[in-house]
């Protein structure tokens, strides 16, 4: 499935003409689809243009629900914005296998665990 930013230049065209599903969203919002549902996200330079409209942490915590666990995240994007969704994947327990950083610009890939709390005690 390709996903055009709502404020994005049109590229849907060109996707259904190669015979590929594609439609807009706008990632201010909530994907409308079932948790769990996808393998892999591309998001190229996505926060930095949502970044005037909404906050980075609600559309990492819904990349969050929409990835299944082993499902993968690449991120290309401002090196500055790189870092924030690094510490926010970290902090909802993804393993980061990549970042790199050059000339103001970052790539970072990063594997989502099926991390589930520790049991600390027996409920009675």
């Amino acid at each position: 499935m390709n996903v055009v930013n709502v404020d994005a230049p049109d590229t849907l065209p060109i996707i259904f003409d190669r015979g590929l599903f594609g439609m807009y969203h706008d990632w201010c919002e909530s994907f409308s689809t079932y948790p769990r549902t996808y393998d892999l996200l591309h998001a190229d330079h996505l926060f930095s243009k949502i970044k005037d409209r909404c906050a980075v942490l609600p559309v990492v915590v819904e990349v969050d629900r929409i990835v299944r666990p082993g499902g993968s995240i690449i991120v290309r994007d401002d090196s500055g914005l790189i870092g924030e969704v690094e510490k926010l994947l970290r902090s909802l327990h993804w393993d980061v296998r990549l970042t790199f950083s050059k000339n103001d610009n970052g790539v970072l890939f990063a594997e989502k665990s099926d991390w589930r709390p520790e049991l600390v005690a027996e409920p009675t």
